[in-house]
């Protein structure tokens, strides 16, 4: 007997490390050591594995097996090292070859029958196994879809430990076992939500173009029935699908998650909408183990909708203010950073007041002026500053209702084309830079010397400033929109008329 080795992958957060697996058998009393600094769900792969090995009939010798986990001081967490422990162990017993399993990266949860588990976390398992060089990956039957995802690899799919074992060059007969499927995912049928469904509003419809347009942050506020949420979940129909490499990202996300991966990578961004019961940590990401990515996280290159936003908690709500900024996620642990992508759009709605009715001309509130402000002030100050789009929404009358019947609203298509264009021109202009939306330009890059509007230009903003009416990041943000504007428009610079619509978009409340 030899010590044996073959490779697995540690994953935090969406960054994969390349694991070796060395196994050991000696001649002291029968054990089985697992040692690499493994959690506790790793730890009770000694049992699945020893169990599951019998069951496939090439049981683990009855002496002692140590098998390491290298690097010893990276954190190990989940079951998705089961396969790899398996086959290590039973290479080192000589059932397999040393050298089929050396070469491949093993993946998978091993069930005590012997049947391979789908895991969470394939996708960017596979991703990072390929980036490290990795040429074969073994995977369970119902990964092997979303495995195939990832170009250039080679993917091997079992469905029990037997199976695994006979690839390797294992003298055994082949028994036919019913393999455990992932879950299957329904696609969503393309454009059901339409942005001619909505009547009147035709500001709201506008904020939202300049929004999809430019990637920029939205804050709706109206009574009940306004058409807040409505807006809001037409906002994804707006956007440009997504490119190759990010739809790959939002697809190991989703995997990650333990969310169901399609047989092709997501192309349409997503939508998440939290319950306001939500906690911070649910927002962003956390959790003992394997750290999960929360709802900020999922949404990246998409939407973040929160509804009845006074009503989350002032915690989970300011747990946003740096994502917003940095367009990443941090989460600290006491021996590693787990890092998540979190490139996404916020918008947030809101009643004007408890009982919602401030504001509108068909009801009366009942809601004092105490009471109103300590309502909204539940949203900060810093958080709101960091809104680009801030716009009330009203009832539609019965008059505007039948005027919207005779005149129908732009589709959704067609908004998305306009917002294409606008994307395609910011492009042009960002070219030589980091940055490939107006939202993510910063402020003094558009404020610099060859840049620069002319005064004549911004005139309103300037004014707002010294006022007081505006702050710097609001002055840097309403040049921004005023851009989005002007791609929109087809201009090549904005214009007063641009830069005064985005004043208005930044404070219509």
């Amino acid at each position: 007997m030899a010590i044996a080795h073959t490779r697995a992958v540690a994953l935090f957060g969406l960054t994969g490390t390349l694991v070796d697996v060395e196994a050991d058998i000696s001649s002291n009393l029968p054990s089985f050591v697992l040692i690499g600094l493994p959690d506790a769900a790793l730890n009770e792969a000694r049992d699945r594995v020893r169990a599951a090995a019998t069951n496939s009939g090439c049981p683990l010798p009855n002496r002692k097996l140590t098998v390491n986990l290298s690097p010893a001081a990276l954190p190990k967490h989940g079951s998705g090292f089961d396969l790899a422990i398996a086959m290590a162990v039973l290479a080192a017993a000589g059932v397999i070859s040393l050298d089929s399993v050396a070469g491949v990266v093993h993946l998978g949860e091993l069930g005590l029958d012997g049947r391979l588990r789908p895991i969470a976390g394939i996708l960017p398992a596979v991703l990072a196994a390929s980036r490290a060089g990795a040429s074969t990956v073994m995977v369970p039957f119902g990964n092997a879809g979303e495995a195939g995802l990832v170009p250039g690899i080679r993917v091997v799919p079992v469905s029990s430990l037997r199976d695994a074992a006979i690839w390797h060059g294992g003298e055994l007969e082949p028994i036919v076992v019913d393999a455990i499927e992932s879950a299957r995912v329904d696609e969503p049928a393309d454009d059901v939500l339409d942005l001619s469904d909505i009547v009147g509003n035709e500001d709201a419809i506008e904020a939202l173009t300049v929004a999809a347009a430019g990637g920029h942050h939205l804050f709706l506020l109206g009574p009940p029935g306004a058409g807040k949420t409505m807006l809001a979940a037409r906002l994804p129909g707006l956007l440009p699908d997504l490119g190759a490499e990010d739809a790959l990202e939002v697809s190991s996300i989703r995997s990650l998650a333990g969310l169901p991966v399609g047989a092709s990578l997501a192309v349409r961004p997503p939508l998440e909408s939290p319950h306001h019961t939500a906690t911070a940590a649910s927002l962003v990401g956390g959790g003992s183990g394997v750290i999960r990515p929360g709802a900020v996280a999922r949404a990246s290159h998409g939407v973040l909708f929160l509804d009845e936003a006074p009503e989350f908690k002032p915690a989970a709500l300011d747990a946003l203010r740096q994502p917003l900024e940095a367009g990443v996620v941090s989460i600290h642990r006491a021996n590693a950073v787990a890092h998540f992508p979190a490139h996404f759009q916020l918008v947030m709605a809101a009643n004007p007041c408890p009982c919602g009715q401030y504001g509108a001309t068909d009801s009366d509130c009942v809601c004092t002026p105490h009471v109103r402000r300590r309502y909204l002030a539940r949203l900060s100050g810093p958080l709101m500053d960091r809104i680009d789009i801030q716009l009330r929404v009203n009832r539609v009358t019965a008059v505007r209702l039948r005027l919207g019947d005779e005149s129908p609203s732009i589709t959704s298509v067609a908004a998305r084309q306009r917002v294409t264009d606008a994307r395609a021109a910011a492009a042009v202009r960002l070219e030589h830079t980091p940055w490939r939306l107006n939202s993510q330009v910063p402020g003094p890059w558009l404020r610099s010397r060859e840049r620069r509007l002319s005064p004549a230009t911004t005139t309103s903003i300037d004014r707002a400033l010294e006022r007081g009416g505006l702050t710097m990041r609001g002055y840097d943000r309403v040049l921004r929109l005023g851009w989005s504007i002007a791609d929109l428009a087809g201009a090549v610079i904005p214009t007063p008329d641009h830069i005064g619509r985005a004043l208005y978009l930044r404070r219509a409340l």
